[in-house]
């Protein structure tokens, strides 16, 4: 199987690859990312692989590194609530109109198997917890409301072109390789690169917000598995296992780790921030009965090791 990962560069992109590296149903890997917010550097220790600087909004980019695809992961996007507040029309292009293009560029090679990165920011004002995928979406920013529509549009191709299609929403992923060091930062590496170099950590809010933390290291398991078996799905799935961790405690298991207290300076809380978060995963244990999760500190230890030696260790 020869596999295009959009955003390969990236956070996520980059230890899926890592991943599908070992996996014997991949014989190829081709990684297209324009380096915005992906690193060429994620890549270094990873080699094999035909690996493109470009766009997914370049049709010409796009028809390239699709060529001779049995198998495409969508992970290409721009990230972040407060970065789409900022600049909505960014976020859309990148994030709905880019899944847009490269739902097309599946279409040229037939019956290409499709996976499609969502969010559990879809999900935004609606309170009930845990959030399960029937749920009415109620989207509070630009980025939940473009990753959305790439969504519904993956389940739409599905439905019209006979795409084999796999939408998932991620809750909060982390992990090795990601980005503490701009604005718009996610809270595990923020909080950790703060607590690793003795820094406050900035908490938005009270703290008492909720998320349903998910190791990168599950994630790719999850989805080098949907590779493999070619798994399909006619509805969103939620890519979490029902972990509803409050921020203040996320901090007292980061001073556990670090055998070390660290100093916390509570801020205002952030527009477009969903107050609670919590995943139903039945559908996704239906889909992957045989996937655990990596447990919450195991994924923190190996995280907080990253940053201290500066490269990332075997995935679990």
């Amino acid at each position: 199987m020869r596999v295009l990962v959009t955003g390969g560069a990236g956070f996520i992109g980059a230890n899926l690859v890592r991943r599908l590296q070992s996996s014997p149903a991949v014989e190829s890997i081709v990684v297209l990312d324009n380096l915005s917010t992906g690193h060429r550097e994620n890549l270094e220790r990873t080699g094999g692989l035909d690996v493109r600087e470009g766009s997914i909004l370049d049709p010409g980019d796009l028809a390239d590194a699709v060529r001779g695809c049995d198998a495409i992961v969508h992970l290409a996007a721009r990230p972040s609530v407060p970065r789409s507040i900022d600049d909505p029309l960014a976020s859309h292009e990148a994030n709905a109109t880019g899944t847009l293009r490269v739902l097309e560029a599946a279409r040229t090679l037939g019956r290409a198997h499709v996976i499609v990165a969502s969010s559990s920011s879809v999900y935004g004002a609606n309170l009930t917890l845990p959030k399960h995928e029937d749920l009415a979406p109620k989207p509070l920013s630009p980025y939940a409301a473009s990753k959305l529509a790439a969504e519904s549009y993956a389940l739409a191709y599905a439905t019209c072109f006979g795409l084999d299609v796999l939408a998932f929403r991620f809750f909060n992923v982390f992990g090795p390789l990601q980005d503490p060091d701009h604005a718009y930062a996610a809270v595990v590496p923020m909080f950790l690169s703060a607590a690793v170099a003795g820094r406050p950590l900035r908490v938005h809010g009270d703290g008492k917000q909720t998320r349903d933390f998910t190791s990168v290291g599950t994630v790719t398991r999850v989805i080098a598995d949907a590779l493999e078996r070619r798994v399909t799905a006619p509805g969103p799935v939620n890519l979490a296992f029902g972990n509803r961790v409050p921020l203040v405690e996320l901090v007292e298991r980061i001073e556990r780790i670090l055998g070390a207290r660290v100093e916390v300076e509570h801020t205002e809380p952030r527009a477009g921030d969903v107050r609670d978060s919590q995943a139903d995963s039945s559908r996704l244990c239906e889909l992957f009965p045989h996937v655990e999760p990596v447990d919450l500190d195991e994924g923190l230890a190996a995280t907080v090791d990253w940053f201290r030696l500066g490269k990332p260790r075997p995935l679990p």
